[in-house]
C-alpha cells in the first residue's frame, strides 16, 4: 500500500518525479526547456514551495504563477491540448506514488488550476 502525500520531502518526490515525465513528454518538454527556457535549479524549489502551501499549508509560495503563464502563453501555444497532457502526467505521477486524501486533494487542486489558467488564457 501506498502512503499519503504527508509532508515537503513527498512534495519533494511528486514535483520531481513529475517535473521529469513533464520535460521527457512531447507535448510539454519543449515548452519548458526551449520557449521558457526554464531555470529547474530555482524552479524546482518554488514548485515545492507552491505544492506545499496549497496541499500542507506551509504558507511558503509568494508568487504570481498565472502571470507567468499567460505570458508564456504569448510566445507559444498553451490550449486545452497542453493543459490536458499536464494534468494527465500529474495524476499519473501521484497515483504512482501516492493514495490518499491528500493525494486526491492534489489532483483536484491541479484540475481546478488547469480550468482557471486556461480560462484566463484564453480571455485575455
Amino acid at each position: 500500500m501506498k502512503k499519503d502525500i504527508e509532508n515537503r520531502k513527498d512534495i519533494e518526490e511528486l514535483v520531481n518525479t513529475f517535473y521529469y515525465k513533464v520535460r521527457a513528454n512531447k507535448v510539454l518538454g519543449y515548452i519548458f526547456d526551449d520557449v521558457a527556457k526554464v531555470n529547474w535549479e530555482a524552479h524546482l524549489p518554488k514548485m515545492y514551495s507552491f505544492w506545499s502551501t496549497i496541499l500542507l499549508g506551509d504558507h511558503s509560495f509568494s508568487g504570481n504563477p498565472m502571470r507567468k503563464h499567460i505570458e508564456l502563453s504569448k510566445l507559444t501555444e498553451i490550449s486545452r491540448k497542453e493543459f490536458s497532457e499536464w494534468l494527465e502526467l500529474f495524476h499519473t505521477t501521484v497515483d504512482e506514488l501516492f493514495e490518499g486524501e491528500k493525494a486526491l486533494e492534489a489532483k483536484m487542486r491541479a484540475e481546478n488550476i488547469a480550468v482557471i489558467m486556461l480560462h484566463k488564457i484564453e480571455t485575455v
